[in-house]
């Protein structure tokens, strides 16, 4: 697609939205006229539209069509995925209503009442995804059909390069046409051939082919430190000629960092993390973990003061425990626990060594001879567990994610071949996780570290409400406790 057609597209589009939300405000009011039945032509002529309604309208498009331009919804969509064009349409729709809501409140416009905006919502939502689906569709089918495709050349042969070929030819609704590689000769090019692939040029005579072939992007795949000099010229050369330069990301060739380009202080970068938890689905569930927690505080406080004169009854010492442990990226925090063991308990781990149950750098024992008349009862029931309620307020921990460990037992780990377990410090601690939910104390050390891993990969809210519903049951039974 061309430039023009492009702008052409984009304005129509703009239009578009905002004869959605005009259409939206028409259907939100359907309600109120069928309340009132039909009017004649008579009246609807002698109807009065105040002037202070047209400006409102005006505005209101102007804050539309700004939200849209805000969150890029009229950027090029080609390499995004329709899961993150629809999440963009549906955050830009919910806040242009919140925003128009709370104007229409401020302007005292009775119409717009929760029906109303609820109606409203609703309508421009699916009206303006459905219509990004009906052009993304189109346009998928026209690029697998050669038309509105781009022509790409490859700099470097190398295997990252030939990999980002492959994948490329097999997404055709991209709209990518990849013309060729230039590279110098080197012994591992010989691949290509094989792939269907030739090289066009050389670094040398690169500047030349830019000049004089339709090239609309260059993918730079050349090794970064021994082609750094070549690299830089070619970035100067498409910036001259307002070609599109993209460099492979993954040039560490790591496995399951996520690579992204960000910007921190003017200056643009690569950012590689192996998280999924971040920026706005990290502060949604920071919000959700705060209020749960809240909630939860208050529901058991009277539970709290119940279990407090008990322990003070069975044993001497404080009623809570108080120790250090390990959260996110190796912060050392203070949590809280009901205490269940006499008051020198850690101080004799090393005479009760021989007697761990578990294997790994942790230290368990079912029927751990330090543990006070109630506090056998506190851990099988996981009661003493509850007072992290409070870590989970200050934001030492999460309600789910993996559990924090003792310095004790982090200090254990000392070989290089154990770092891929240091992955689970890389998100907050939680109450509750995976582990937790299968088995606890039965599970062996490498299987408890996978789960840990496992829940760091695919984290999504609907996992921290699975884990949240399974951990009652398994308190319930008792699942591994010690």
């Amino acid at each position: 697609m061309g430039p023009t057609l492009r702008q052409m597209t984009s304005n129509a589009l703009k239009v578009f939205d905002l004869v959605l939300m005009v259409l939206g405000l028409g259907v939100a009011n359907l309600p109120v006229l069928i309340r009132v039945g039909p009017i004649n032509f008579t009246t609807f002529l002698s109807l009065r539209i105040k002037l202070q309604n047209i400006l409102a309208l005006l505005v209101f498009l102007w804050v539309w069509n700004f939200i849209f331009h805000m969150l890029g919804l009229y950027d090029s969509k080609r390499l995004a995925s329709r899961l993150s064009e629809l999440t963009d349409v549906v955050k830009a729709t919910s806040l242009g209503t919140v925003v128009i809501a709370v104007a229409a409140y401020l302007l005292r416009l009775h119409m717009f009442g929760p029906v109303f905006v609820a109606i409203f919502w609703l309508f421009t939502t699916a009206a303006a995804a459905g219509s990004r689906l009906v052009i993304r569709t189109w346009l998928r089918h026209i690029r697998t059909q050669g038309r509105n495709s781009r022509n790409i050349l490859i700099v470097g042969t190398n295997r990252r390069a030939l990999d980002f070929a492959m994948a490329i030819q097999s997404q055709l609704e991209l709209g990518y046409r990849i013309i060729g590689f230039a590279d110098n000769d080197w012994s591992g090019g010989g691949e290509l051939s094989k792939r269907g692939f030739s090289v066009l040029c050389d670094l040398t005579a690169l500047p030349d082919f830019l000049r004089r072939n339709v090239v609309d992007e260059v993918v730079l795949a050349l090794p970064i430190r021994s082609f750094h000099l070549h690299g830089s010229k070619i970035a100067d050369l498409c910036e001259r000629q307002g070609i599109i330069l993209r460099v492979l990301s993954d040039l560490f060739n790591l496995k399951d960092a996520r690579p992204r380009v960000e910007e921190l202080a003017t200056a643009a970068m690569f950012t590689h993390q192996t998280t999924v938890m971040e920026g706005g689905s990290l502060l949604a569930k920071r919000v959700f973990d705060f209020t749960v927690a809240l909630m939860l505080l208050i529901l058991v406080s009277p539970f709290f003061l119940v279990v407090a004169v008990l322990i003070k009854l069975t044993s001497p010492g404080p009623v809570l425990f108080v120790q250090e442990r390990v959260g996110l990226n190796k912060r050392i925090f203070n949590i809280y626990k009901f205490r269940t063991m006499v008051v020198n308990a850690e101080s004799k781990i090393r005479e009760l060594e021989h007697l761990n149950e578990v294997s790994g750098p942790v230290f368990k024992i079912k029927n751990d001879p330090r543990l006070t008349p109630i506090g056998k009862f506190l851990r099988r029931t996981s009661i003493d567990e509850l007072p992290q309620l409070f870590n989970v307020l200050k934001g030492d921990m999460s309600l789910v994610g993996p559990r924090p460990w003792q310095l004790r037992d982090y200090e254990l780990f000392t070989s290089d071949c154990e770092d891929w377990q240091r992955r689970r410090f890389s998100v907050r601690p939680g109450v509750t996780c995976l582990w937790q939910v299968n088995g606890r104390n039965s599970v062996p050390f490498e299987k408890w570290m996978e789960l840990d891993l496992q829940y760091i990969q695919k984290w999504s809210f609907w996992l921290d409400l699975k884990i949240l519903a399974k951990t009652i049951p398994a308190v319930l039974r008792g699942s591994g406790a010690a």
